[in-house]
């Protein structure tokens, strides 16, 4: 017997299963296994003006205790580690319930041509703030050609 599926269902379910497997292939984090084995990621915003980038990271739960920031020309790095317990015992002393949480969730961003001395960065309300100021190119300088009326004489 054929399936009992009406056909315009059935195209459906192969169109969505097709945008499933489409979806799950772009937003998996393609370089994730680069970052240091099974580090956890988190959501950050950047942000370009003339002189720096703005790196805006959601860390909610975290003290400054507890997150790195590295700069190792010509990586940024940001790692947080969570080391976590909770623990609720009754008036005998037995365990109720025993929660721990443990994990480290990093970052790594390729920047080049930052000025890595002048890095800032600020935590409130668990978003993680950067600064990260860009190295100052060298602006040219205009050479003016001298008029002597002698062009043709070498220099001394």
């Amino acid at each position: 017997m054929f399936d009992l599926v009406p056909f315009g269902k059935r195209r459906d379910d192969v169109f969505g299963a097709l945008t499933k497997s489409l979806h799950d292939v772009f937003n998996d984090e393609f370089f994730a296994p680069m970052t240091g084995g099974s580090a956890l990621s988190f959501r950050t915003d950047i942000r370009e003006s003339e002189q720096a980038y703005l790196i805006e990271a959601e860390l909610p739960g975290f003290s400054k205790d507890n997150i790195d920031i590295d700069y190792s020309s010509p990586y940024l790095t940001i790692k947080a580690v969570r080391k976590e317990e909770s623990s609720r015992e009754n008036e005998d002393q037995q365990v109720v319930r025993r929660e721990r949480r443990y994990g480290e969730y990093m970052r790594r961003f390729y920047v080049q041509d930052i000025n890595g001395d002048e890095i800032r960065a600020s935590l409130k309300d668990g978003l993680l703030r950067l600064e990260v100021p860009k190295r100052q190119k060298p602006s040219g300088k205009r050479i003016k050609i001298q008029d002597h009326g002698n062009a043709g004489q070498q220099l001394q």
